[in-house]
């Protein structure tokens, strides 16, 4: 269940990046993350820190927050 939220999440990043023209390099300096970090989140790597995530997410002016299963 976790790994297919993180790869949801991960091939959204993907997605938006590739829109955006960006490099996983471009996304990278714009969030302030690693390059690799970028690569495991779109891979959907399961143990990656959501301030983290929510730093990439904020580039496309999303974020994580909770919300209620229909």
């Amino acid at each position: 269940m976790k790994g297919n939220v993180m790869n949801k999440i991960g091939q959204f990043v993907k997605e938006k990046r590739k829109e955006n023209h960006l490099k996983q390099e471009d996304l990278a300096l714009y969030a302030g993350v690693s390059t690799k970090f970028i690569s495991q989140l779109e891979n959907g790597k399961e143990t990656l820190k959501l301030d983290k995530i929510n730093q990439v997410l904020s580039i496309f002016d999303y974020e994580l927050s909770p919300t209620k299963k229909d």
